[in-house]
């Protein structure tokens, strides 16, 4: 949710223990970047890696008014350190690496760290956090749909489509648009 006009940037950080690894998982064959399945098929693949116990995941975000403040990368990184925080803290394994999406490493973070650019095309694991953070994200811009039923959320998810920018035009932004962005 880095791009949308409207809405969170939500993120999610997954671990697997080896034992996930050792498994086949033909249901899992075809997961990819979130970007490039059917929403149907991210609520699939997202409903089998929750039945997995060898799978963990935690999801945060930042609301738009964070956003507006500290702009959409560093919102999107404070919601990343605090995911793998919270995630990591279940977790005591000092041989565990941090696989990030981009070019740069996490600020602050004091676990090693290794940034992949279009990870979520690349790596596995990365691509299931991305399709976690999507298919969540997605639900939440549906929920909002309902609280602010003129602008369509449930179509779009926020995105700037030309629907989205029309109702921008005509009603002015509600208070989940990112108001620092380049609405019009």
């Amino acid at each position: 949710g880095m791009g949308p006009l409207a809405g969170p940037v939500v993120v999610c950080a997954v671990k697997f223990n080896k034992k996930f690894f050792r498994k086949r998982h033909k249901n899992l064959y075809w997961l990819r970047d979130s970007k490039l399945l059917t929403p149907r098929q991210r609520g699939n693949f997202v409903a089998e890696l929750l039945k997995e116990k060898n799978f963990k995941y935690q999801i945060c975000y930042c609301y738009p008014k964070t956003i507006d403040r500290i702009n959409i990368y560093q919102a999107a990184r404070l919601a990343m350190k605090r995911a793998i925080k919270k995630l990591h803290s279940t977790f005591h394994h000092q041989h565990s690496i941090v696989l990030v999406d981009g070019k740069y490493q996490i600020k602050g973070l004091q676990l090693k760290q290794m940034p992949i650019v279009k990870g979520d095309r690349k790596i596995f694991s990365i691509a299931c956090a991305s399709l976690i953070a999507k298919v969540f994200r997605d639900k939440m811009m549906a929920r909002y749909a309902k609280r602010f039923p003129d602008y369509g959320f449930e179509r779009h998810k926020g995105y700037g489509t030309l629907g989205h920018r029309a109702k921008l035009t005509a009603l002015g932004p509600c208070r989940i648009h990112r108001v620092s962005f380049k609405l019009l």
